[in-house]
């Protein structure tokens, strides 16, 4: 397993499984797991909209809504990214 602390994603991925699992997205608690198809589906949206001025907005458990400053979107691409790079190395 390796732990991933970004700046706005912590979790864990497991090599065995090939999943990531999110413990927290910008201090709120979660507990899922994200199929490589899931990170880079949520990559390519943020990064299409990165430069918006207004930021984002994701969503946990389709409830709980998480608004991500625009500097906020850049910090998520790049914990992303990391998480990514664990993909290609499993």
């Amino acid at each position: 397993m390796s732990y991933v602390n970004g700046q706005i994603i912590s979790g864990e991925f497991d090599t065995n499984s090939n999943e990531f699992s999110l413990h927290s997205v910008k201090h709120h608690l979660t507990e899922t797991s994200l199929k490589q198809c899931q990170v880079a589906q949520l990559y390519n949206y943020l990064k299409k909209h990165e430069n918006e001025a207004d930021g984002q907005v994701i969503s946990l458990y389709d409830q709980l809504l998480v608004s991500l400053s625009s500097e906020e979107t850049k910090a998520i691409l790049r914990d992303l990214e990391q998480i990514q790079n664990l993909y290609q190395k499993g």
